[in-house]
């Protein structure tokens, strides 16, 4: 039997990010891994995804890796661009965007995401973060959003210590009764395995990656992790899909090299 290739957190995260995304997908993205992630999969099984970027450019087909969310590499090509009020109203909040990928500095255990500051006191953070951008409103109005992030305790902690994006709140109940109209988190995607809501929006371990076992993600956990009865494991991934990350999508390893 062939051994898979060796690849690295970043690679393995992006390509089981990728494989989330189905043909024809309109995909509000930004930079950095989720943006390798949405290329990959346009390369590979969904030629026909459409990638939406804030700066709002629609329909993005960058011939090389954007550095920015306006990066003039973006607008060659693209279907159309228009302003950023015009891609969050008219677009996002229509509910035409299928998926939004997000990130954080903490996920807790039902998805909400912090991407503000940590520490106890708003005024006087132990770290201050860069803050929401779009990613609020994504949370909010895109049908079914994606979460990209290292598996490590700091980073899942039982409770977020600022709120900046909304996963399940309290449980998938409060998210439905202030009437969001997204489905909120449906997966996160880390190097150790991937999370599921189960029907409270608690996120519960549902799949490890190769060579990945159930107590590296319960000691990476912030609470007691779940694990689901049907536990599975992922593809392992190919050489295709490492050619097209490292030779087409990021050759400087500007992305993959973190």
């Amino acid at each position: 039997m062939t051994e898979p290739p060796a690849c690295s957190s970043s690679e393995l995260m992006i390509i089981n990010a990728a494989r989330l995304l189905r043909d024809g997908d309109i995909v509000f993205v930004g930079v950095g891994q989720p943006n390798l992630a949405c290329n990959l999969a346009k390369r590979t099984h969904a030629p026909h995804l459409v990638m939406i970027y804030e700066a709002g450019v629609i329909g993005a087909q960058p011939n090389r890796l954007p550095l920015s969310i306006g990066d003039p590499t973006l607008v060659s090509g693209a279907l159309s661009v228009v302003s950023m009020y015009d891609i969050f109203a008219l677009y996002l909040q229509r509910g035409n965007v299928d998926v939004g990928f997000l990130g954080g500095a903490q996920i807790d255990r039902y998805g909400n995401i912090n991407a503000t500051m940590i520490g106890d006191d708003y005024a006087h953070p132990k770290v201050r973060l860069p803050g929401s951008g779009g990613a609020q409103e994504i949370a909010a109005w895109a049908r079914r959003c994606y979460i990209m992030t290292p598996h490590q305790k700091r980073r899942f902690p039982e409770r977020v210590d600022f709120l900046t994006s909304a996963g399940f709140l309290g449980g998938r109940g409060e998210r439905q009764s202030l009437g969001l109209p997204g489905q909120g988190p449906v997966g996160v995607v880390t190097d150790i395995g991937y999370l599921e809501p189960d029907e409270t929006g608690e996120l519960v371990l549902t799949a490890l990656h190769p060579g990945k076992t159930v107590e590296m993600a319960r000691q990476n956990t912030g609470w007691d992790l779940k694990v689901a009865p049907a536990l599975r494991v992922t593809e392992p991934v190919t050489e295709t899909e490492l050619r097209i990350l490292r030779e087409e999508l990021d050759p400087s390893g500007i992305y993959l090299g973190g």
